[in-house]
């Protein structure tokens, strides 16, 4: 937006008032015209010739108008991890730091977090012609710096620019100093203006410019890194868990993911899905290709092992942000991001979703519970991925992986869902049943560390007054969100992926009333002390709250689950055609387990090629799967605007 004070026109007058008409006489002075320019077409480029970047510079859309990036991350690798003589930072101290925290441009020497404006020449400016620049909307949440002798310096108010700069043109750096985190409060625009007083008048011009949206990764993104923690220790089960992680990098190896996992040593939290969801900021930057920030979202409820994600993947294109949330009376869980998974980008009823759509799972039987207002603010407040809710009061853990996922496809819509379905896992037990297997063990997991194997049949199975029962409940609830799902993005029957599952009550209620742990059934005639080591303790840690099995138990009339065979679809998709699933331990039949050769033929039947590994003892008794486990960096290179 333009505005001036014109130039001077002075012309000699007789007293009559005509004009003299000797040109000697006369003289003018063009008008004064400003014109601040930013990447307002998103090609990285500032045009200062053409119409290319000056319509709609003062507005903002999803798909046009100048982007900058909130400068998070530590390029120079200059944020403490420790206090002096290595003390321990709070967890304020350690979030407080990074490249926006001090007012230089800090580490890359090409300055690519910088989104960049500039001003066209002014010719003919007369001697005493000066220029500042203000930031009229947005002050607080950014910065501006200008360049000057090939260094970067910050734009204060006492900043002036010279008529030599002016006459040259100059160049700008803005950065943001944080993420949007709520657009009640803070849209995410800036605007700056450039304001040039001369002799000839007054003159500014001023630009618009939005911070980039903070994104969480979909399935259409390619998977480039695995997350997992690695426990220490030298006793059987941290043993048999740093035995999962080997498998887990020998499987990413041969599905052609070639970056080293990336292991969290030092906290001891198994749960590498829900202490962290890694998401991206981009733009384009001034070379002309995309310029990606990853940012881990840190779960808000301060799991110590949150920290790592400072102490260790902090640096050069990698920052971290929380949203902390009030505490949820023990149903902390639903904060945890194994709560939180993104629809594939989609177009249905006249909305669309270009860089997918987030959903997440809320207790709707009356509770009210949420996830924190705090982390559905933020993820609202970006304008791209607005949050929708499912209903998983019918799980004890109450997340979306548990029964939900999302595949690549050979379809026009690019993707399909795959959904647990415990309608398919009762219908494989009454199968052998029927085939006169009944006596066959249930599951063919070994023992473990002085655990006994599970010793139930499937007869065993089928009689108790719980499975069939909790089944059919389950199924009803994802039926139902499923019908949410449908009618949200228009996917159809045809692309849905039905994966066969079972489902348990993570609680069962004994004969004298007294609540038997599900695992301690599960773990056959095991010493009670060594089941609660092998699966208790993760159990607590996937809620992520100490006291999950008494504070965070709803009322004795909701039943809650969790998976009786390991969910098929708690697994990590490793690439656009391999898909990693949990092994299923179900009843061997004529030398095959029955629940895995279901399970490949309904990943195979969607153009997937499955493998498996082992996560019974590690994940699976402590209500999780691998998914719940693991995590995963995708390709965000893509520019979120573009369909």
């Amino acid at each position: 937006m333009r505005t001036r004070n014109a130039g001077r026109i002075v012309l000699a007058l007789t007293a009559t008032g005509a004009v003299l008409a000797p040109p000697a006489l006369a003289y003018a002075e063009e008008p004064l015209r400003v014109d601040l320019r930013a990447d307002v077409d998103r090609d990285g480029r500032v045009d200062l010739a053409g119409g290319t970047d000056t319509a709609g510079e003062d507005t903002w859309s999803v798909g046009r108008g100048a982007v900058f990036l909130p400068n998070i991350d530590d390029d120079s690798k200059r944020c403490p991890t420790t206090g002096p003589g290595g003390r321990r930072l709070s967890d304020a101290k350690l979030a407080a730091c990074n490249d926006a925290s001090d007012n230089k441009v800090n580490g890359r020497a090409d300055a690519a977090d910088l989104a960049r404006v500039r001003s066209v020449p002014l010719k003919n400016l007369p001697s005493g012609a000066k220029g500042s620049v203000k930031v009229t909307k947005g002050a607080d949440r950014s910065r501006v710096f200008v360049k000057r002798n090939g260094a970067w310096k910050l734009v204060t108010s006492q900043t002036r620019l010279t008529k030599a700069e002016l006459a040259a043109g100059v160049e700008f750096g803005v950065e943001g100093k944080d993420v949007i985190r709520d657009s009640a409060k803070w849209d995410g625009h800036v605007s700056v203006r450039l304001k040039v007083t001369s002799s000839a008048g007054t003159a500014s011009d001023t630009v618009t410019l939005r911070a980039a949206p903070l994104l969480t990764h979909h399935a259409l993104q390619n998977t480039q890194q695995l997350l997992v923690t690695k426990i220490k220790g030298n006793d059987p089960w941290a043993k048999h868990q740093r035995k999962f992680v080997k498998n887990l990098e020998k499987e990413a190896q041969q599905a052609g993911i070639t970056k080293p996992l990336v292991t969290f040593e030092k906290y001891g939290d198994i749960w590498a899905q829900d202490f962290v969801e890694p998401a991206y900021l981009n733009m384009t930057g001034p070379d002309g290709r995309q310029r990606t920030m990853r940012v881990m979202l840190r779960s808000a409820q301060d799991r110590e092992a949150g920290r790592e994600l400072y102490e260790k993947l902090r640096g050069p294109n990698i920052g971290v942000v929380q949203a902390k949330g009030r505490d949820m009376q023990g149903w902390e869980t639903l904060n945890s991001y194994g709560n939180l998974e993104t629809i594939p980008p989609y177009a249905h009823n006249g909305r669309s979703f270009p860089a997918g759509r987030i959903i997440m799972g809320e207790r709707k039987d009356g509770s009210g519970v949420r996830p924190s207002k705090e982390i559905r603010t933020l993820l609202t407040s970006q304008g791209l991925q607005d949050p929708l809710l499912l209903d998983t009061s019918w799980l004890h853990v109450g997340h979306v992986d548990e029964f939900i996922q999302f595949l690549p496809a050979d379809t026009p819509r690019g993707w399909r869902i795959g959904v647990a379905d415990p309608g398919a896992g009762i219908e494989l037990l009454r199968a052998a049943q029927r085939d006169g297997h009944g006596a066959t063990k249930m599951f063919s997991v070994p023992g473990f560390d002085g655990a006994s194997a599970p010793k139930e049949t499937i007869d065993q199975a089928l009689a108790s007054r719980y499975l069939v029962k909790d089944n059919t409940m389950a199924a009803g609830k994802i039926a139902a969100n499923l019908e949410i799902l449908k009618r949200e993005t228009g996917v159809s029957d045809a692309e849905i992926v039905k994966v066969p599952a079972l489902y348990t009550r993570g609680m069962e209620t004994g004969d004298e009333g007294t609540r038997v742990p599900l695992l301690r059934r599960l773990g056959g005639s095991a010493d009670p002390e060594v089941v609660e080591r092998h699966g208790q303790q993760q159990l607590l840690g996937r809620d992520g709250n100490a006291n999950a099995g008494a504070s965070a138990a709803p009322a004795p009339e909701t039943v809650m689950t969790s998976a009786y065979v390991p969910g098929a679809v708690n697994g990590i998709l490793l690439s656009r055609d391999r898909y990693l699933a949990p092994r299923q331990w179900g009843p061997v039949i004529g030398g095959k387990d029955v629940f895995t050769e279901a399970v490949t033929a309904a990943y195979t039947g969607a153009g997937m090629k499955v493998s498996y590994v082992d996560d019974w003892y590690t994940y699976h008794l402590g209500m999780g799967e691998i998914h719940c486990g693991t995590n995963t960096l995708r390709d965000a290179s893509a520019a979120w605007w573009k369909p």
